[in-house]
């Protein structure tokens, strides 16, 4: 199996660059994964699992949204937020769903979505992290 250059940007910075054999992300409309010779191919990614094979093992890491390019055997993602599954505090992560299951039960529409994507995000760190 070939390889494929990846790199994720955050707005902190590079969270990981390198050589891929494989990249799963979270698409718009599902899963969808790159492989080496993918055609070109732009699209949205929604708060999920994104997960990069190489030679030597799998990493997982929880993204928050934002936009997956590839290009010549070149995968460019762009996130809010890329957190190893290694990485993530569990016991933050299960405290930060816990208050966002309680401002989605106290607030008003006007609030809701920014609630739900707080909810969303807390739950998919601990399902990332849970696959360690």
């Amino acid at each position: 199996m070939g390889e494929l250059n990846i790199e994720i940007v955050t707005p902190h910075g590079i969270a990981f660059a390198g050589e891929v054999t494989s990249c799963t992300a979270p698409g718009e409309d599902g899963k969808f994964q790159i492989l080496e010779g993918h055609a070109p191919f732009l699209s949205i990614l929604r708060i999920g699992e994104l997960r990069i094979r190489m030679k030597d093992g799998e990493k997982r890491l929880a993204t928050s949204g934002g936009f997956l390019e590839v290009r010549e055997n070149t995968i460019s993602i762009i996130v809010e937020s890329a957190e190893f599954a290694d990485d993530i505090d569990v016991s933050r992560a299960k405290e930060a769903e816990r208050r966002a299951r309680e401002r989605l039960d106290k607030i008003g529409d006007v609030d809701l979505a920014k609630a739900e994507l707080s909810y969303l995000r807390a739950l998919n760190r601990l399902k990332v992290a849970s696959r360690k």
